[in-house]
């Protein structure tokens, strides 16, 4: 199979600045852990406070980007994944381009000359994760950087599409040009509830691209919240995971299957009106440190082996190995090689 350029994913690039805090922290700027929020104005002052109080690590991240990165990781093969985003013309992106080619990712970033690159503040709590992101320059992606022809020759390679929900805030316009795209030429197009918020308050967009969705991923909250937001009056994930397989198709080609995590319970899959379970591998509390990255790294391991055409059982169980090898290292990192077989 030729993988060049195979997967291309799209969103928004951060830098994660992640540290370990305490209860007091998290109360003192009203943030919850197991959420990720877009920062507002009195979240600003967090970021310096992580740097001047705490031990910080940064790490690249983003939703799609990890994502990408992680299938990158497992698959093996230089260049087989492209991601595009925004980023600024500082320190931060260069550090981020370092990494991605690092990774082995072909990244075509547009570069903002004005807002610095974009940061999410990973604030730790006994292994668990809460994020509050400041896009900045991450917001300033524009769909005309898409249509250029040097990277709308990335969609045009790529026969595998994924965009976490958070993009949907900054360019819903480019991710229906992808999507369209996909439908067109019967390629595969996949997204991620991401947040309760983005199914909360980014309901008309996340609306528009769902047709074109044929894998949709996401966790039992965002599940939770999108069932509440549409007044489907059930908290059964299961149940949940059906109505979103069954939401209307924008194309025939491919069914839509739904993907819902669970963290440490089962993991949900909804395809051809029935639901079945697969477990995840359990890790002892204290190999815990911390799961950052974990929902996007099992994205990574999923798409990793979808895109080889494996049977679903498989996809499932790559994706529960990298999140499971993730969430035993400090964000979205990962030793050199993979022992997944």
């Amino acid at each position: 199979m030729a993988f060049e350029g195979i997967l291309l994913g799209m969103g928004n690039p951060l830098l994660d600045i992640s540290a370990v805090v305490d209860q007091e922290f998290l109360q003192k700027y009203g943030i919850k852990l197991n959420d990720a929020i877009l920062a507002e104005d009195k979240h600003l002052p967090m970021y310096g406070e992580l740097v001047d109080e705490y031990n910080v690590e940064y790490i690249a991240g983003g939703a799609t980007q990890n994502s990408i990165r992680v299938a990158q990781w497992m698959l093996q093969v230089p260049g087989a994944t492209s991601y595009i985003g925004c980023i600024g013309k500082d320190k931060f992106g260069e550090e981020m381009k370092k990494n991605a080619s690092l990774a082995g990712v072909k990244v075509h970033y547009y570069e903002d000359e004005t807002a610095p690159t974009g940061t999410c503040a990973v604030c730790v709590v006994g292994g668990e994760r809460s994020l509050v992101a400041n896009l900045s320059a991450a917001n300033c992606y524009k769909a005309e950087h898409l249509k250029r022809p040097e990277n709308w020759a990335l969609v045009e390679k790529a026969k595998y599409f994924y965009i976490a929900g958070f993009f949907l805030t900054v360019s819903p316009e480019s991710i229906l040009l992808v999507a369209e795209h996909a439908a067109a030429k019967n390629k595969v197009f996949t997204m991620n509830l991401s947040a309760p918020f983005i199914c909360e308050f980014f309901r008309d967009v996340q609306e528009k691209a769902l047709p074109y969705v044929d894998y949709v991923f996401g966790n039992e909250t965002e599940a939770r919240t999108f069932s509440k937001v549409h007044g489907w009056e059930t908290d059964n994930v299961e149940e949940i995971a059906l109505k979103i397989s069954q939401w209307p198709k924008a194309s025939g080609t491919h069914k839509r299957i739904t993907v819902i995590t669970q963290g440490a319970d089962p993991v949900v899959v909804a395809e051809d009106g029935k639901v079945k379970l697969f477990p995840v591998i359990l890790l002892p509390k204290e190999k815990l440190v911390d799961t950052n990255g974990a929902g996007d790294a099992f994205v990574g391991g999923f798409l990793s082996q979808l895109l080889q055409e494996k049977a679903i059982e498989e996809c499932v169980k790559a994706g529960c190995y990298a999140a499971n090898v993730i969430i035993q290292r400090p964000g979205c990192t990962y030793p050199e090689k993979p022992d997944f077989s």
